[in-house]
């Protein structure tokens, strides 16, 4: 292993409760803006294109800004840019709620994706931080926890929605609940140092990071597939009834959630290599048992065991990338996230193409492929990690 990093004096207890808090953050802010999305679509008039199109801002915001992510945190401490990065999701987030023209919803999506990655790979980067204040496993928890704070911004959103509350007192109110949670529990993050300054502006993984950066790619294609398609597949592969439908994406994010909360266990007891393998496994079982039997039993199966797959892949290769790189998590993080976001954004619109000139089942399994490329790389991974 290179250098060994040395972590300033803290508390793990408290900069584990705060980087949580953190997590807690980003997710109850992207789901609340997710949860008015038809909201807001209705109050500008956009029919289904338009609405795809401006969506698209958010992850030009988030792809666009990762080389200047990668490179604040060669100057900054990850805990400076993660705060900036809070108060700026924040506060896009408040603004969202005002929008009254198309190009002012697309302006401000770019900013909010543009904020997230700021927050997002820095509040990773702190985690690993956290990470090395144990001798067990507690980095998975914290994206359980970011799934968690979804489920409850969600819930809290249907219950605003029913009672006509207005999507502009919503994102502010919310925004200044996160912020102050952001505030109060900064002093209890990490003072990690800066990574080491590099010459390249885009941080693109060199041979031995690719491998991580490859191994999350396939992970968040699964990921962004059940996030976009797994409504649709039920609705028209399964020919669920409509008030089943649903349930397709209920199943793989209780799944995911549930798995991000084993994980640190999971770890301890089999190794961070053989529940990697495992979750190729089960990614590639998931997708190919939904898709040759679409059935809302098998098909729901297929979904618990795809959404445990893709649960822990992204939070344990992080972890991976700050042990090989421990005087340089961010920019290793940075990274990772610059091929592994491809995945995510690129892959799910993919499968629209496939099911337009074959099947919704074919493109199910053509992404179940993508597990069996964690299966081959994980073994490849350095030894020591």
């Amino acid at each position: 292993m290179s250098q060994a990093l040395t972590l300033p004096r803290a508390s793990p207890t408290r900069a584990r409760i705060a980087i949580a808090l953190f997590f807690f953050v980003s997710g109850f802010g992207f789901a609340t803006w997710a949860s008015r999305i038809p909201t807001i679509q209705h109050q500008l008039q956009l029919n289904e294109a338009q609405l795809g199109a401006v969506l698209l801002a958010l992850p030009a915001g988030l792809m666009l800004t990762l080389p200047v992510t990668g490179k604040l945190l060669q100057y900054y401490t990850s805990r400076q840019v993660m705060m900036v990065g809070a108060l700026l999701y924040n506060l896009a987030l408040a603004l969202l709620g005002f929008v009254e023209h198309t190009w002012q919803l697309a302006v401000l999506l770019f900013c909010f994706g543009s904020s997230r990655n700021l927050l997002n790979l820095s509040v990773n980067a702190q985690s690993v931080g956290v990470q090395a204040l144990y001798d067990r496993s507690i980095i998975a928890t914290f994206h359980g926890i970011w799934s968690v704070a979804g489920f409850a911004a969600a819930g809290i959103a249907a219950l605003l929605i029913r009672n006509d509350v207005s999507t502009t007192f919503h994102f502010v109110a919310v925004s200044a609940v996160l912020t102050g949670v952001a505030l109060a529990f900064f002093p209890g993050t990490l003072s990690l140092p800066p990574s080491p300054t590099t010459k390249t502006l885009f941080p693109w993984p060199d041979k031995t990071v690719l491998k991580y950066g490859l191994i999350t790619f396939a992970s968040m294609a699964c990921e962004g597939t059940f996030y976009d398609w797994s409504g649709v597949y039920f609705a028209q592969a399964v020919h669920a009834p409509k008030a089943i439908a649903p349930f397709g994406f209920t199943l793989y994010m209780v799944a995911m959630t549930t798995g991000r909360f084993l994980g640190d266990k999971l770890v301890e007891r089999f190794g961070t290599k053989p529940l990697l393998q495992a979750s190729g496994i089960l990614m590639s079982t998931g997708l190919l048992m939904a898709a040759a039997f679409p059935t809302p039993l098998m098909a729901g199966i297929g979904f618990v065991l795809g959404g445990l797959g893709v649960s822990c892949v992204v939070p344990l290769v992080f972890g991976l990338v700050g042990k090989a790189n421990p005087l340089s998590a961010g920019t290793a993080i940075a990274s990772v996230s610059t091929v592994s976001y491809f995945g995510f954004l690129v892959v799910p619109p993919l499968v629209g193409f496939v099911a337009k000139a074959a099947s919704l089942r074919w493109s199910f399994a053509l992404v179940a492929l993508l597990g069996g490329i964690i299966i081959w790389l994980v073994p490849k991974l350095r030894e020591e990690v």
